[in-house]
This record gives C-alpha cells, sequence and structure tokens, in this order.
C-alpha cells in the first residue's frame, strides 16, 4: 500500500510540475533565435514581466518593462490586436503573463522560451 501512495504523489508533484511549466493554451512559443528577426517589427508589441531591478541590469531595447504582479492592473496600456511577445529571466512568469494577456482578449500572445536567461546579444 505505501508503494501505490509513493507512486501517486510523485504523480501528483510530475503534473504540477508540468502545469506550471506549460505554456497557456492558445499560446506560442519560441526561441531567442526566433525572437531575433521579430524585433525589426514595427507593428507588433514587445513586454518584458522581470522586475525593474532585472530590466534595468539586462535588458532588449525593444522590450516595453511591465512587471508581472502589474501586468492585470496595466493591461489598457498594450493594443490586444497587435501580436505580443512577453519574456522574463526563464519563461516561467512569461507564460503567466502569456495567460493573463489570454484572458484580458489577446488573441496572438508569443512566450519567449528561455528568456533573458538565453539571451545574447
Amino acid at each position: 500500500m505505501d508503494t501505490w501512495l509513493i507512486i501517486l504523489i510523485g504523480a501528483v508533484i510530475v503534473f504540477i510540475g508540468y502545469r506550471a511549466m506549460s505554456p497557456a493554451k492558445g499560446v506560442k512559443s519560441i526561441s531567442i533565435d526566433e525572437l531575433k528577426p521579430q524585433l525589426k517589427k514595427k507593428d507588433k508589441q514587445f513586454i518584458d514581466v522581470r522586475t525593474p531591478g532585472e530590466f534595468k541590469a539586462n535588458r532588449i531595447k525593444e522590450f516595453k518593462n511591465i512587471p508581472l504582479n502589474e501586468l492585470p492592473g496595466r493591461v489598457s496600456e498594450l493594443d490586444a490586436n497587435k501580436e505580443t511577445y512577453v519574456i522574463c529571466q526563464s519563461g516561467m512568469r512569461s507564460s503567466k503573463a502569456a495567460a493573463i494577456l489570454n484572458k484580458n482578449g489577446f488573441t496572438d500572445v508569443i512566450n519567449v522560451r528561455g528568456g533573458m536567461g538565453s539571451y545574447r546579444a
């Protein structure tokens, strides 16, 4: 009986981890290399959801800093009709940000996998 309980607990932990790491429904995911050519296009918007300190220390100039905890109150600053790219340090916060944007009517949201941790200018 103890073995089944351990297996069940392990399965629950794996499921929770998967749900936390997987992108929000309807959100595309791209790599840093796929992002770079998009940065030159003016018809897109780029959102960095890291803290102001993280943003100041290392940033991509095309990105606007809207920390994740401020995003729900600042969605009105963004255009829901534009393709929207979100980035953070690793991809976790930007995945959460993408879900927030989806819930607020954004239909074309792209999460940058690996985040700034994998960005090299």
